[in-house]
């Protein structure tokens, strides 16, 4: 008894099966398809506010570092004068 190696191409190519779509199947997959794009324009817009928003928020973020770095500059010297 001897045994061949089948590859998964092989058992793919003798088991394949035509699929007949009705129409109707067809119309469900690109609905489906659409709603999955839809999904991702959705996914990319919030990615871009995200990063608008980090944007924004570094900016803020150092204009406020700024102010206090100023503040303490100022105190310190201010207490230096009175030593």
């Amino acid at each position: 008894m001897s045994v061949e190696p089948v590859t998964t191409r092989d058992h793919e190519a003798r088991t394949r099966v035509q699929l007949q779509l009705t129409k109707t199947e067809i119309e469900e997959i690109s609905e489906m398809l659409l709603y999955e794009e839809l999904s991702r324009a959705r996914i990319r817009d919030l990615e871009e506010g995200v990063r608008a928003q980090r944007a924004r928020g570094s900016a803020r973020a150092v204009r406020r570092w700024s102010r206090v770095a100023r503040w303490a500059a100022q105190r310190a010297e201010r207490y230096q004068d009175q030593s």
